[in-house]
Order: structure tokens, then C-alpha cells, then sequence
């Protein structure tokens, strides 16, 4: 009898422990870091976008339409639309081609393997083998640049290559800040070969 009290003794003792055993194995984890990320997706998806940009100066012809003019075209294959999110932005996962043109016509390119329109701050991120080329032939050529277009400012903190035929220079540095023309250019530091063209003396 003394055995068999025992031996039921030890049964439920194994079945409590057994229980306590599966509720300590529940998943309490607190998930962090790229489990916690929610996955966003786009309000819309468009391809061969082509997005072209517009100012007025106020003025009017003589049918009472306003005078506009085209400031920039912006190509790419797919455009991922995210204005569906408090900070609104749009991404061009497969590159993009941007044609800036300024009061007198002249026409500056912009390249980038992928580019971000932030819409609320009006800045844009260039990224891989970003390359601008100007009319009269100036490159510069990074791995990212941003673009603020409130301002009409460019800049970098990378590495650049800045070509300039004009003068038959060659620059290389790390960090630049320049307006769209090219006409006031400010860089943080040089290094490397650089070619200046000397002036003839006559």
C-alpha cells in the first residue's frame, strides 16, 4: 500500500513538472531590431514614369493663360510611391535620369542608380554612380549626392571627381557643396592629381 501511494506520488509530481515545464517554454520574446520592423508598402506603382516640373513667372499672353516654363524632366522605369505615410516620400529603385534646364534653356543632366524625393522637405537623395553633366561639358561624378530644391543647392560629403574641360581641370576630393551651374563651387577637401590649364602669355 506504501508503495502504491508512492508511486502516485511520484506520477503527479511528474505531471506538475512536466506542466510547468511547457508554460516556462511560452514565447515571451520582445521582438526587436528587423523583427519589429512593419513592412510598408506603396500607395502606388508606376512605370516609364516621366514626371515634368513647371514655374510661372506671373505673367500672362494674350488668350489670359500663364506664361510657364519647363525647369526639369524626371525619367526613371519605376517610381514606388510612399505619400500614403505621415513623412511622405518617392523612390526610384531602378535609377533615374533628371534634365534640369535654367532661364536661358541650357540643359544639365543628373544620373543615379536610385534616387528619394522626400515631398515635405523638397530634398532629393542620389545614390550609385550619381554623375551630373552640365551644357558646356563640367561633370562631377559620386556615389551620393543630395539635392535641395528649395535652395537649387547641391552637396556631398563623399568622394567626387569634378571634370571641367573649360579650364582643362581635374579635381578630386571629399565633401562639395555648389549651385546647379557650377558657378560657385565649395570643396571641403583635395587630394590626389589635379591638372591645371596655365594661361598663355601673349
Amino acid at each position: 500500500m506504501i508503495s502504491k501511494k508512492i508511486y502516485n506520488t511520484t506520477s503527479i509530481a511528474i505531471v506538475i513538472s512536466m506542466a510547468m515545464l511547457f508554460c516556462s517554454c511560452a514565447d515571451n520574446y520582445k521582438r526587436v531590431g528587423d523583427e519589429a520592423i512593419k513592412n510598408i508598402f506603396p500607395s502606388g506603382i508606376a512605370e516609364d514614369f516621366t514626371l515634368t516640373y513647371t514655374e510661372t513667372n506671373g505673367e500672362k499672353e494674350e488668350d489670359g493663360e500663364v506664361v510657364s516654363r519647363v525647369v526639369a524632366v524626371l525619367k526613371s522605369a519605376v517610381s514606388n510611391d510612399f505619400d500614403n505615410l505621415s513623412f511622405s516620400y518617392r523612390t526610384f529603385p531602378d535609377g533615374l535620369k533628371v534634365e534640369f534646364f535654367d532661364d536661358k534653356g541650357m540643359k544639365s543632366t543628373v544620373t543615379a542608380d536610385f534616387g528619394i524625393i522626400y515631398s515635405k522637405t523638397n530634398l532629393i537623395d542620389l545614390q550609385g554612380n550619381v554623375v551630373i553633366e552640365t551644357e558646356d561639358g563640367k561633370k562631377l561624378e559620386a556615389p551620393q549626392i543630395f539635392w535641395d530644391r528649395n535652395n537649387d543647392w547641391i552637396f556631398t560629403q563623399e568622394k567626387f571627381k569634378y571634370t571641367n574641360p573649360e579650364e582643362g581641370t581635374v579635381m578630386d576630393g571629399e565633401g562639395m557643396d555648389f549651385n546647379r551651374s557650377f558657378s560657385f563651387l565649395h570643396a571641403n577637401r583635395t587630394y590626389g592629381l589635379m591638372s591645371i590649364k596655365e594661361k598663355k602669355d601673349d
